[in-house]
């Protein structure tokens, strides 16, 4: 399918012109929005990144929006704060402490631990850090002092059978740079020390057990799915080699991508966040060696050479960065894609042309990382930003079931011979192979799962086994 650029989307809106007050709408809407969060600076260079703040808040509290689907007995985890942060520098923004919520493994899953790293987006100017001191994402003077565990950090059997029963920790994130940075501003008083945070929390959770884990997991989501990926192998490297460690990357799975105006946002926000957090000296060598550190930031050009197992779950309609990178307001001054990025179902054909290219650049990003025998991945067509963190999207009783213990995604449109397998997670590993929806052979202890390639998926489910 030809891409349409930002031209013909231009054309096509000036063609239709029972829709000029609608422009004229978008136009005020988007000037309302900007007025509102304060995230854009004049010169359209992403100043706040309020978009993804507001998905990762929404998937943290999503049970606190869901009593009326899923009750009112989500378990609830207290913060512990991390008191010998402080000695080494690992701080948040505004030198508050860091800290984590920890719910203690048992039985078969005492020994398996669980990192999933916070997301909350990026800061990539003084003005923004300094706003991020004030809120949950810069100190810990305002993360709640309980969160709710949802999805794969339910501690219920039905909602989430592969980790139930493991030690789940979820590490808060107060540092605007994926735990990545490592500097400070003494005018601004802000202190840039994701690095150091990283370091801190998991030689405190060593200390607390974590080296005694015969299997462990790193999975995070959206900023935090980029930080699973930066900080795999250092995860890899705490334990023996006799331990089983994998990591996962939710939404994580940030473009390099051309905006609808030409430009390039998200490149030019890592460019800040990078400079301004002295990121470079923690990125991987073996790709700043050849890439300027602003693409190795980039989780494309960095996956190919993690060691450790990896999986990658994104949607390839990834909703965040259609609406903060692919077409933000400082790209779409005239308010051409308002409706479109908010409702996929309100995009013009040549809007969905424009994706449907973003979604191919997406796939041959990973066409090489899929390669690989040890790695695996889940690229659905969900217009969405983190799943695991979701009941909905991570493990729902309503989910149609394969045999005993395989449960299987459910497209508007059963397309057998775009189905690929892909094993991840597990002892074993195997190649994408084509299948039909005949009974599938579950003889790896494994998370299985399907990439589908062809039609939207109206929901996403884990498939069910043991690790």
């Amino acid at each position: 399918m030809p891409r349409s650029g930002p031209t013909e989307i231009y054309l096509a809106h000036r063609a239709n012109k029972k829709k000029k007050k609608m422009k004229l709408f978008g136009f005020w809407a988007a000037a309302a929005f900007l007025c509102l969060f304060g995230a854009w600076e004049v010169n359209g260079i992403l100043e706040i990144n309020e978009e993804e703040l507001f998905y990762t808040e929404t998937n943290a509290s999503y049970y606190n929006e869901s009593k009326a689907v899923f009750g009112n007995n989500a378990l609830l985890v207290g913060l512990t704060l991390i008191k010998s942060a402080a000695a080494k520098g690992a701080v948040c923004l505004d030198g508050t402490l860091p800290g984590y919520h920890w719910h203690r493994g048992y039985g078969s899953g005492a020994n398996s631990w669980l990192i999933q790293l916070e997301g909350g987006g990026w800061c990539n100017t003084v003005r923004a850090c300094v706003y991020r001191k004030n809120t949950r994402r810069g100190s810990s003077n305002y993360m709640e002092k309980q969160l709710a565990f949802t999805g794969i950090l339910s501690n219920k059997p039905e909602e989430n059978p592969d980790f139930f029963n493991w030690n789940r920790i979820k590490l808060r994130y107060c540092d605007g740079a994926s735990f990545t940075g490592d500097s400070e501003n003494k005018a601004a008083e802000l202190q840039f020390r994701g690095q150091r945070i990283w370091s801190a929390a998991m030689e405190d959770l060593m200390s607390s057990g974590m080296r005694y884990a015969n299997q462990a997991l790193l999975s995070g989501c959206s900023a935090g799915g980029l930080a699973s990926i930066l900080h795999c192998d250092e995860f890899r490297d705490l334990f023996p080699r006799t331990t089983r460690v994998k990591c996962l990357s939710d939404a994580g799975l940030f473009l390099d991508v051309v905006d609808v105006s030409g430009g390039r946002t998200l490149r030019n926000v890592y460019s800040g966040v990078v400079g301004l957090q002295g990121v470079q000296s923690n990125l991987p060598r073996i790709c700043t060696n050849h890439l300027d550190p602003t693409s190795c930031f980039f989780p494309q050009n960095i996956i190919g050479n993690v060691k450790a197992p990896l999986f990658i779950l994104n949607t390839a309609y990834d909703s965040w960065q259609i609406q903060s990178s692919l077409a933000p307001p400082s790209a779409d001054p005239h308010g051409y894609w308002s409706n479109c990025r908010k409702d996929h179902s309100k995009c013009s054909a040549p809007q969905l042309q424009f994706l449907q290219g973003f979604r191919n650049q997406m796939l041959n990003a990973i066409e090489g990382f899929s390669n690989s025998r040890q790695n695996g991945l889940f690229i659905n067509s969900c217009f969405a930003h983190c799943q695991s963190e979701r009941q909905d999207t991570w493990f729902a009783d309503d989910s149609p079931v394969l045999g005993s213990k395989v449960c299987l995604i459910k497209p508007h449109n059963y397309s057998s011979s775009l189905l690929h397998l892909l094993l991840a997670i597990g002892i074993s590993t195997v190649q994408a192979r084509r299948l039909s929806i005949a009974p599938i052979p579950v003889t790896t202890v494994a998370t299985i799962w399907f990439l589908d390639e062809s039609n939207l998926i109206e929901r996403v489910i884990f498939l069910q086994s043991s690790y």
